[in-house]
């Protein structure tokens, strides 16, 4: 199986390509700052999961990348929320990706939790 068949892989893709989309209409002033910070922080989810499953083999490596993939959704979630406080999302849209966000933090969690069910020798760990 390839990495981007997995359901936390391609969910966190389309977030952080929804954010990407809905963050081109922020302000010029937050370039360089809440703008690259949330394209960043999003886009490090899925690059981290493809990193973890390459890693299965050393199962420490593996919930270590996972991990760091569950970090960068939670600071997604921040940015998310300063996002909507600065009046750049509206209500709806800041719930629906704040939902997409919750849900790819479960998954990621579920891989972390379960490592087995993704091909890591788990005596390993």
């Amino acid at each position: 199986m390839d990495f981007k068949k997995l359901i936390a892989y391609q969910k966190s893709f389309d977030l952080g390509m929804a954010i990407y989309n809905v963050s081109k209409s922020f302000p010029k002033e937050e370039t360089y700052s809440l703008t690259d910070q949330i394209r960043r922080s999003s886009r490090s989810v899925s690059a981290n999961i493809a990193e973890a499953y390459r890693k299965r083999k050393y199962p420490r490596h593996y919930i270590s990348k996972l991990t760091d993939s569950d970090g960068e959704n939670s600071e997604t979630s921040v940015w998310l929320d300063y996002a909507f406080a600065c009046e750049y999302l509206n209500e709806n849209l800041y719930k629906e990706l704040t939902q997409e966000n919750i849900e790819i933090g479960k998954l990621i969690n579920f891989m972390i939790n379960n490592p087995g069910k993704f091909g890591v020798d788990e005596e390993g760990l």
